[in-house]
């Protein structure tokens, strides 16, 4: 594992251990040349997916790119990098399991969208108003009425 302060291909692992949900594996290492200290996790890849956009275009899936997405939607709602961590291991594992190569950006956001709506209400609004690409009040007004909640609170 290459240092990422100084570049040498030289580092030791002083320690691992599992993550939480044992899907993946942290270890600290330590650069021999420069004595700098920082983390790498290691994950289980079980195929190359691609990612079929709606422009019909394949791009290599972007695991980063989910979770940015969804930390962007729990910003400032209580929710920690742990949790989001979760949600991408289990939206990745499900998309791998289902045995496809490819898989729609639909997909990937209905898992999204069904993860959120278990873990924070408000983050499942947010992520909905930017992947159903609302373009004013009233979609969110229509998409609010129709959570489950919305209608039990309703006399």
């Amino acid at each position: 594992m290459r240092c990422p302060f100084c570049g040498s291909e030289d580092t030791q692992v002083k320690d691992s251990r599992p993550v939480e949900d044992a899907t993946s594996i942290r270890r600290r290492r330590q650069c021999t040349a420069c004595g700098a200290r920082f983390t790498t996790f290691e994950r289980v890849q079980l195929r190359d997916l691609v990612v079929l956009k709606k422009d019909n275009k394949r791009v290599p899936f972007d695991r980063d790119k989910l979770a940015r997405s969804i930390a962007i939607a729990v910003r400032k709602r209580g929710v920690d990098q742990e949790q989001i961590e979760r949600i991408v291991n289990g939206i990745v594992r499900r998309i791998e399991t289902s045995g496809e190569h490819e898989v729609p950006t639909t997909r990937i956001g209905e898992l999204a969208m069904e993860s959120l709506a278990k873990l924070d209400e408000v983050a499942y609004v947010r992520f909905a108003s930017v992947y159903r690409d609302f373009a004013n009040a009233r979609d969110f007004e229509e998409f609010i009425s129709r959570l489950p909640e919305a209608d039990e609170a309703e006399p």
